[in-house]
């Protein structure tokens, strides 16, 4: 086990046990610190120089670069129960990633990178799912930066090679009158549609379940992103507030899954609804909307929830292999 390995695994026991996100974050960043280190045993006196690693991380560092599991680890691992275990499975078993940004809107690195990152993780696909126009603050792609977007991704596939493929697709927003914010012939072109709720978060439930339950029945929509919109780190946000048990009856009934945000200030649904939405039947996505290339490797804290909420791999779609993913999607239009 290497230090980011060791790093990352104690990030999903915490995230298992409900850590605050500030810790579980601490333990990602460190994991990034590392990862490109060369191996060789390494003193934790150097290690927490390195930016991002404080003294708990640099103990860590300089005991899994000696080839010996972490002491933090070891206690971890004595103190989880079975069901963690079942959660570090799901993670083995992902193949996917349904959620992530480039520069073309609001992430900060090119696609090929996001891409190549998404492979050396060990995926066999990822969604490309950059803003829509109503979201100006992230510059959302318009319909025909949407569509030179698609032939982009092409070349990057032609690039890549075999055995990962980076598919189409878009965060588009829901509009208050639960429409789409892109044109729905281009929707239908693109091979996988997260909708979010972006704006007016603090509406009345009546008329955000109305506007969520709208957009989950819609065709074209395969998942319903970050489906409170709160932020818990920071200033915060609040949740939005809304008929669960309708909006992920109308998920279940359409198909159409709900994510699991694997961002630390997010953690969304929270454990209640994620539970709701367990009880009612849902598919999921375990996405981490990631905006950078490391962020893609969060993806493993949204899988310690999905197990301490009692869902398998058949009901998580981002375990899915690519063909039934794409099948699953073309019998919903």
């Amino acid at each position: 086990m290497t230090p980011d390995e060791a790093l990352r695994r104690i990030a999903f026991l915490l995230e298992w046990r409900g850590a605050s996100p500030y810790r579980v974050r601490a333990f990602h960043t460190a994991a990034d610190a590392v990862r490109g280190m060369p191996p060789g045993p390494v003193d934790a006196e150097r290690a927490g120089l390195l930016r991002g690693v404080g003294p708990v991380t640099a103990q860590v560092i300089a005991q899994a670069s000696t080839g010996a599991v972490p002491d933090y680890l070891a206690r971890l691992r004595s103190e989880a129960d079975p069901g963690a275990r079942a959660g570090w499975d799901l993670v083995s078993a992902s193949t996917g990633d349904c959620h992530l940004h480039s520069d073309w809107s609001d992430g900060g690195s090119p696609i090929e990178e996001m891409a190549a990152e998404g492979r050396a993780l060990g995926h066999q696909w990822a969604v490309l799912t950059d803003h829509s126009p109503r979201l100006t603050i992230a510059h959302g792609l318009s319909a025909g930066r949407l569509k030179s977007q698609v032939e982009a991704v092409a070349a990057v596939n032609s690039r890549m090679g075999p055995g990962f493929r980076l598919l189409t697709g878009i965060e588009c927003d829901i509009l208050e009158d639960g429409s789409l914010d892109q044109d729905e012939d281009l929707l239908g072109r693109l091979d996988i549609v997260v909708a979010s709720v972006h704006s007016a978060l603090r509406s009345e439930p009546g008329p955000m379940t109305a506007r969520m339950v709208a957009a989950v029945r819609n065709p074209h929509v395969d998942v319903l992103g970050h489906c409170t919109g709160r932020i818990i780190t920071g200033r915060g946000r609040p949740e939005s507030r809304f008929d669960a048990q309708t909006v992920f009856a109308a998920c279940a009934d359409a198909g159409t899954a709900v994510e699991i945000n694997c961002r630390p200030e997010r953690r969304d649904p929270p454990d209640d609804l994620l539970e709701q939405a367990a009880a009612a039947g849902c598919r999921f996505a375990v996405d981490t909307d990631a905006h950078a290339p490391e962020q893609l490797y969060w993806q493993s804290t949204g899988y310690a929830r999905a197990a301490r909420a009692g869902l398998g791999a058949d009901r998580l779609i981002t375990t899915w292999p690519l063909g039934r993913l794409l099948s699953s999607r073309s019998s919903r239009r």
